[in-house]
């Protein structure tokens, strides 16, 4: 038995191009409010710069936001450290902690693709 569903000629394609698409600038956002939050140790540097957005599996339904440096891990792991904050006055540790299930801004990101595809849709 069939379903009776019928894609029109390249819908499909666009579908799956727009949805990369807004899923690419969901992992922007999420880099950008991070870095806008302070949370992240230091303003400038090797740290900060070194976020970045992992779009090598957006075709499958997923980005990554990075922090890759050598001393990241330990920063990150480590919120008990006595953190500077003259440049970034939230400064600690576990900077994506916020943005995971139970945290402050668990769903930012989910808002973000939907606002992202309903744009790239119209």
């Amino acid at each position: 038995m069939t379903s009776g569903f019928k894609w029109y000629p390249g819908k499909r394609e666009k579908l799956e191009r727009d949805v990369r698409t807004a899923l690419e600038k969901a992992g922007e956002a999420v880099k950008t409010d991070l870095i806008q939050s302070q949370t992240v140790p230091r303003d400038t540097g090797e740290l900060q710069e070194s976020i970045y957005v992992d779009t090598k599996k957006s075709a499958q339904g997923s980005v990554t936001v990075v922090t890759n440096t050598p001393y990241a891990r330990r920063l990150y792991f480590h919120p008990e450290y006595n953190f500077r904050r003259d440049k970034n006055t939230k400064a600690g540790g576990e900077w994506y902690r916020p943005y995971q299930k139970g945290g402050a801004k668990a769903d930012f990101a989910r808002k973000a693709f939907g606002k992202f595809l309903r744009s790239e849709r119209s």
